[in-house]
């Protein structure tokens, strides 16, 4: 059974809102959960929180203020990725691909259609609601005009529920037509969109990230026979690395970088005394220690960078070569 959910690093801009209201977050959606303890939220959590908020601040279109301050610190990992892309396809393209990091609700798709590029979601998994959709929706749009540093307009953007009693500020926000009541949840935007190159004011964290995982080539391929061991895979783990962030660090998808098939790789491997799981696992291992170090990246972040597709699994991994989880690792630092 599917569990909604969303990133609790999204969920942190509604307490950041209730704040700039001045209102007392903590009392009225109890205290704002830890990323490093809980990295999700349900949607069932969510949604009780906003219309919390909603009772508490009242008039319509909540999900469209609540969304105005979004940053690409509210997506996560997501929002660092998306950051590190030359326009807005790219980005659009990497946040279809790990959208289910920050709302894991129904599928995104991204779709060309009569001179337009649409994103869809459908209601595979139920509809969440019109506060919830509209503070998605809202915050993507605004997500997308704040790393462009464009206001832009939207073509059209179609909602599952019903009208609201007042569409002003919706027309408003997103500046073309609004639809409710449509079968599924879409945004059509021009294409020429898709060209816009991005601001990319964070785009620091991934270049320290790279430098990090530079440095700790060059520490582990110091020294000794274990020295000359690991120099004889440093092209491959740099080429690893760049593939565990893209999401596909598979032995097939590391021959395909190297022009070769994956039986060729394993014969390159082994004639230089390695093997490709225990290359990947040492790779992830060593860059886990880095990222551990930058504290600006939570758990949650790291699995990503590290290509786990639940944390649960990179601390299972983090247990086995250390002997203890991740976050004690991290404290004992």
């Amino acid at each position: 059974m599917h569990i909604n959910r969303v990133s609790t690093t999204y969920v942190t801009l509604l307490y950041e809102f209730l704040r700039r209201e001045g209102r007392d977050a903590a009392s009225l959606l109890g205290p704002m959960p830890n990323e490093r303890e809980q990295p999700y939220t349900t949607v069932a959590q969510w949604r009780d929180m906003l219309q919390r908020a909603e009772a508490e601040i009242g008039g319509v279109g909540l999900g469209l203020r609540v969304a105005q301050a979004i940053t690409p610190r509210h997506f996560g990992i997501v929002g660092y990725l998306v950051l590190a892309c030359a326009n807005m396809g790219e980005a659009l393209a990497r946040t279809e691909r790990y959208a289910s990091l920050v709302y894991d609700v129904n599928p995104l798709r991204l779709e060309m259609e009569n001179g337009s590029f649409v994103i869809r979601w459908g209601i595979e998994n139920g509809k969440p609601g019109q506060l919830v959709d509209e503070t998605g929706i809202a915050a993507m749009v605004q997500l997308a005009r704040d790393i462009t540093g464009t206001d832009w307009p939207v073509h059209k953007v179609c909602f599952v529920n019903e009208a609201p009693n007042e569409l002003a500020p919706y027309r408003e926000f997103f500046r073309g037509d609004i639809v409710f009541d449509h079968p599924i949840t879409e945004l059509h935007f021009p294409l020429e969109y898709l060209q816009q190159p991005l601001r990319q004011p964070d785009a620091a964290l991934l270049a320290l990230l790279d430098q990090q995982a530079e440095t700790m080539l060059e520490r582990e391929s110091s020294g000794g026979a274990s020295g000359d061991a690991n120099k004889h895979g440093d092209e491959y783990r740099r080429v690893l690395i760049r593939l565990l962030r893209g999401g596909d660090a598979s032995l097939e998808a590391l021959a395909e970088s190297f022009h070769v098939s994956a039986r060729t790789l394993q014969r390159k491997l082994a004639k230089k005394g390695l093997r490709f799981q225990t290359l990947l696992d040492d790779t992830r291992r060593m860059l886990a220690h880095e990222y551990l170090r930058d504290t600006r990246l939570s758990m949650s972040d790291i699995a990503e960078l590290l290509g786990y597709s639940e944390q649960s699994a990179f601390n299972r991994a983090f247990r086995q070569w250390t002997g203890e989880t991740p976050a004690k690792w991290r404290r004992s630092r």
